[in-house]
């Protein structure tokens, strides 16, 4: 193999195979100027070397930050989370059930709408949040696997909403264990960015099995009391 014929890759992998080389040839390694990462002048590896870690270092504390600013909001978000199970819990009347997450919801998350639709909840036959259920709802639901985040799309669900939302989640009902949903719980927002087709959804869940839990209450009628 001549001299002209070395590629880049083959110095290279010479270089990697042969770490002795520059302590070998140490004047090489004092004198070899190479191009700056953002200028038009030659610098020292030594130097170049500087600037790359200083990169990386860089780059290190803004993905430190980030991780340092999401782990400040996920606390923030569990935090309302816990104060929203412990209303739940706190309340006697299992019919105020249903208000209680639409109202609490909104107020914890400041969420300007809030829709909950459910069905085959005996004790909620007859009330406000049984209406406008219909089979293509109940599909719906059954075919939503997980939590739906992003722009409104004609979902025939965002209609409960009382006014258009720029972005909006959608979440089906299923207590733990069960195969079947019981309801739907919309989510509305003014701001596009809140629901986003690529953002997590572990907390959407966590209102899932929530309030899935708490609407079981409802499920069988009250027994009536012997004469």
């Amino acid at each position: 193999m001549t001299a002209s014929s070395f590629s880049a890759d083959d110095i290279a992998a010479f270089l990697k195979e042969r770490p002795e080389f520059f302590q070998q040839h140490a004047e090489l390694f004092a004198n070899l100027r190479v191009p700056h990462p953002n200028e038009t002048r030659a610098i020292s590896l030594g130097e170049r070397q500087i600037l790359t870690l200083r990169a990386r270092s860089k780059d290190l504390e803004w993905k430190l930050s980030g991780l340092v600013h999401n782990a400040s909001g996920n606390e923030k978000i569990s935090n309302t989370l816990t104060r929203w199970c412990c209303r739940m819990l706190a309340e006697d009347d299992a019919l105020q059930i249903p208000a209680h997450i639409v109202r609490s919801l909104g107020d914890l998350f400041d969420l300007p709408t809030i829709a909950l639709r459910v069905w085959d909840l005996a004790r909620l036959d007859d009330s406000e949040f049984a209406q406008d259920v219909n089979d293509s709802i109940r599909t719906y639901a059954r075919n939503l696997t997980k939590p739906y985040c992003g722009p409104l799309q004609d979902q025939e669900a965002a209609a409960w909403l009382g006014t258009s939302p720029a972005s909006l989640a959608i979440i089906a009902l299923r207590p733990t264990g069960h195969t079947e949903p019981l309801g739907l719980l919309v989510l509305g927002s003014d701001d596009a960015e809140r629901f986003s087709s690529d953002m997590g959804t572990a907390f959407l869940d966590t209102i899932n099995e929530l309030a899935s839990a708490s609407l079981l209450r409802l499920q069988n009628p009250v027994p009536q009391e012997r004469a």
